[in-house]
């Protein structure tokens, strides 16, 4: 799964690798610790071109009656998101990229100890995942919500967690956002082997509270 994650990145420099306008409420960068239900720059398409927007982390579906009235959604599994009522739209017709620096993952001692890994690729360029997205319009301000798809787990990374958000290529950023008319469906794969650099972080990342650089900084596992 993918339940924190990092964007050190520009906004400015992310709209430009995109090709994207950006909006004017981005959330402010460089983020160590982001959690669900804070706001994440997403890219999306349509007609005017592409846009880089701010959604909420959690994707809530139209029935809820408020944002809390079910489960937090915030991933998909690649398997099963074409049948889930919840998803079953937006993948065909809503689908964006979530950028980002790097991603938390969680192992357990033997005390039962949660302990943070921190993944980022090796050669250090802008992570991209796949997401969906859906706009929320029953509570009294509308939402924009998203939530990123995910995948069995490579085998190296099951060393970790036995789930993996789904990362893409920038060869395939265009058709997943629906603009090539090809398939999305055989984009939704575990990263290649060899692709990500991993190593143990502070347990302070545990708080969601917790910021700064110091959160993504080697310690010994």
């Amino acid at each position: 799964m993918c339940g924190r994650m990092t964007m050190t990145h520009p906004n400015d420099a992310m709209a430009r690798l995109f090709e994207a306008a950006p909006s004017n409420d981005l959330p402010p960068v460089p983020r160590y610790n982001i959690c669900p239900t804070q706001p994440v720059a997403v890219v999306t398409a349509g007609q005017g071109g592409r846009r880089l927007r701010p959604m909420r982390w959690g994707f809530v579906p139209q029935w809820y009656k408020t944002p809390t009235d079910g489960p937090l959604l915030i991933n998909a599994r690649a398997e099963t998101i074409a049948e889930k009522p919840a998803f079953r739209a937006a993948v065909r017709a809503r689908r964006c990229l979530v950028p980002a620096t790097g991603f938390y993952e969680w192992t357990k001692d033997d005390a039962g100890n949660r302990l943070p890994w921190y993944f980022v690729p090796k050669d250090r360029a802008p992570l991209v995942f796949a997401g969906i997205w859906q706009d929320w319009t029953k509570g009294d301000q509308p939402m924009t919500t998203v939530a990123i798809v995910t995948t069995g787990a490579s085998d190296w990374m099951s060393a970790t967690h036995h789930r993996e958000p789904v990362r893409l290529a920038p060869t395939d950023w265009a058709r997943w956002l629906g603009e090539t008319g090809e398939k999305a469906a055989p984009l939704m794969q575990p990263a290649p082997e060899g692709y990500y650099d991993r190593w143990r972080v502070d347990a302070r990342v545990n708080s969601n509270r917790a910021e700064g650089a110091v959160l993504v900084e080697p310690r010994a596992a």
